[in-house]
């Protein structure tokens, strides 16, 4: 299978590429190494296999260059995983989540469908779940409030890719990965930025009272679901949950980075921010079934990873 990963230079998107690269596929990246975080990070990711793989600069806003990779490629899948990410820097610039996000994406299915693309997988997000009260949540859940331009953007994403399989025949499959985790997590998410703050001994954060619930998820465990969305057969347009079905608590969170480093953290207590949801929990019974989605890294053995991660890379 040749596949086009957008976002290939990203935290996900590397280690798929790399992933994809083991296991036999050809593989080309679109990436545009914007200044949304330290492009040198971006080029770290990439220099296992930069030399080997095709690496197109282009941002996805631009039509035309999408358009021009995607004909001269002749993909058989688009691993959509580029996106201007975060809750909060979308409520200060909204206008570039649409356009990167929701322009980003059409501009891909448009060129998908132009050059006879077949297969398109799109990286989502629980965000689009919103404040809903009925927990674990469901794919098959009514959508009726996002609470921010990102969560916004990822839902209309999704639609858009339910249109091009109705109007043109492609298969997509969206993927809504719940908080993501891993060597390589981008700095500025809690995880990577608390483990910095603590280990140089600076103050953290704390939004809110500390019992604020994500279901955390380990990177592996996402590529085990995006490799196997690859050769999924089932309905034309699909939506699937990738989450660990487990939750753990800001404070929970923050006394196992401790832990892990073997130091305490300096709390700052700061009141909640808006547009983040209080708790974020995966059902992820239909990924079972339907694709054999199978995580196995819990959070109290993946922080220690990543913990791990992380200090080796600061030698």
């Amino acid at each position: 299978m040749k596949i086009l990963v957008t976002g290939g230079a990203g935290f996900i998107g590397s280690h798929f590429v790399e992933q994809s690269l083991a296991s036999g596929q050809t593989v080309e990246v679109m990436d545009d190494f914007n200044d949304f975080y330290d492009p040198a990070i971006k080029r770290a990711n990439v220099a296992k296999f930069a030399d080997c793989v095709p690496m197109h600069g282009n941002d996805i806003r631009d039509a035309e260059a999408v358009l021009r990779v995607v004909k001269a490629g002749k993909f058989d899948c688009i691993a959509h995983l580029a996106a201007r990410a975060g809750v909060r820097p979308s409520i200060r610039d909204p206008k570039l989540y649409l356009d990167t996000n929701i322009t980003g994406t059409f501009n891909l299915l448009e060129a998908a469908r132009l050059a006879g693309v077949p297969r398109f997988v799109n990286a989502s997000s629980s965000s689009v779940y919103g404040v809903l009260k009925t927990l674990p949540f469901r794919e098959d859940l009514a959508l009726t409030q996002t609470i921010s331009p990102y969560a916004a953007t990822k839902l209309a994403a999704e639609q858009l890719c339910s249109n091009y399989s109705h109007l043109h025949g492609m298969r997509t499959v969206s993927l809504r990965f719940f908080t993501v985790y891993g060597p390589r997590q981008r700095p500025d998410l809690a995880i990577h930025s608390f483990t910095r703050a603590i280990l140089e001994g600076r103050p953290i954060a704390q939004f809110g009272d500390g019992s604020t619930r994500r279901d955390y998820t380990h990177v592996d465990d996402i590529l085990g679901g995006i490799t196997a969305s690859l050769g999924y057969e089932g309905a034309l347009c699909d939506v699937f949950n990738l989450g660990e079905n487990q939750t753990t608590t800001l404070a929970e969170l923050i006394a196992l980075i401790e832990n892990a480093l073997g130091k305490k953290a300096i709390i700052e207590r700061k009141p909640e921010q808006p547009g983040d949801v209080p708790v974020t929990f995966a059902d992820i019974t239909k990924a079972r079934a339907l694709l054999g989605y199978d995580p196995q890294t819990k959070i109290a053995e993946g922080i220690p990873k990543f913990v791990e991660w992380f200090l080796r890379t600061q030698r």
